[in-house]
């Protein structure tokens, strides 16, 4: 399968760094071995898929999945070597929670917690999930063991959009955010999110971020509390002299399009040429990346994390092979910078 646009230009970056392993704990889902398939026949990173092996082997043959065993492995969270040892180290990690070792190794047992255990670690470099658990289920065991980092205060997710309308975003490639973790985001956590996608944008296009803060109002065209809370954020971000462009209150039109920006927001330096979108809320951050990626063929990669100190990255259940592997091949890279935001 040939691959263009943003995918391919990520996967060159990836194959000129040492190869990453990533775990994926959803070996029972076709979409994922065949995503595992096409990253081990590009090169780009090791694959370690959770579960019973002979399992695996026999849903590969009978879907025609030919993977290489030398770069994908197969470990069985049940009956693996290292299970004492993640269970003892899991415990560690959680006593101070009250979680007993009993529960550690009952924990383990659920392939999403061994996969995040093997990154803690260091016997992986990231995880991939969500294709077939909700992304609490996916991102729990991440905020309990991998965490936050140090600079963060609240971890956040993105999707990477590329649209065939080269003419939105930059050549058509923007980031939206959050669109799959906080829900309500408060003033300090917009400010968190909006810092985190502008490092994450730099990071993954090579690109100067150009953020609007969107909003059913533009530069004061209606008036509510909701809307005074963007101004709050542009306030706390002026404070902390952003490197970056952010302004807002926009429409979606006045943010993208360069004709509506003119009418509605002349004077701002953001509106008719933003890349990066920052959603009010997760409600409307979730329908305007689906209503992108239905209606507009668009390709949504994500949703990605942003701020832990180890990539572990949530699938949408209704990701395709593409999306799956888009979504790792952004793991190798956060991987590879250390996580985005370091």
């Amino acid at each position: 399968m040939k691959y263009d646009g943003i995918i391919a230009k990520m996967m060159q970056e990836v194959n000129q760094y040492e190869k990453k392993t990533i775990v994926l704990p959803e070996a029972e889902d076709i979409r994922i071995l065949k995503a595992a398939q096409i990253v081990v026949e590009h090169n780009l990173a090791k694959i370690i898929l959770i579960g019973n092996k002979q399992e695996i082997e026999e849903k590969c043959k009978a879907e025609g999945i030919n993977i290489s065993y030398n770069d994908i492995e197969i470990v069985d969270n049940m009956t693996s070597d290292k299970k004492s040892d993640y269970d003892n180290l899991l415990y560690e990690l959680r006593k101070h929670k009250g979680i007993t070792l009993e529960d550690a190794i009952k924990l383990n047992e659920d392939k999403v917690y061994f996969a995040t255990m093997m990154v803690k670690a260091k016997d992986a470099d990231g995880v991939v999930s969500g294709a077939i658990h909700s992304t609490s289920d996916t991102l729990r065991p991440a905020l309990q063991i991998i965490k936050a980092q140090p600079n963060v205060h609240s971890v956040s997710s993105f999707f990477l959009m590329e649209t065939p309308k080269k003419e939105l975003g930059t050549n058509g490639v923007m980031l939206f955010s959050d669109c799959g973790l906080i829900e309500f985001p408060t003033v300090e956590q917009l400010v968190d999110i909006v810092i985190e996608s502008a490092q994450s944008f730099r990071s993954l296009t090579e690109q100067e971020p150009i953020i609007a803060l969107l909003s059913y109002s533009t530069k004061g065209s209606a008036k509510h509390e909701a809307i005074d809370k963007l101004h709050e954020v542009l306030t706390l971000l002026k404070e902390r002299n952003v490197d970056f462009k952010v302004d807002g209150e926009f429409q979606l039109d006045a943010a993208l399009i360069p004709e509506v920006a003119k009418l509605k927001a002349p004077d701002s330096e953001v509106a008719g040429k933003a890349n990066v979108l920052i959603f009010p809320n997760l409600e409307a951050g979730n329908i305007g990346y689906k209503m992108a990626q239905r209606f507009g063929d668009t390709l949504a990669i994500g949703p990605v994390t942003q701020g832990l100190n180890s990539p572990v990255n949530d699938l949408s259940r209704g990701s395709s092979v593409d999306d799956i592997v888009g979504t790792i091949v952004v793991t190798c890279l956060q991987a590879n910078n250390g996580n985005i935001n370091n």
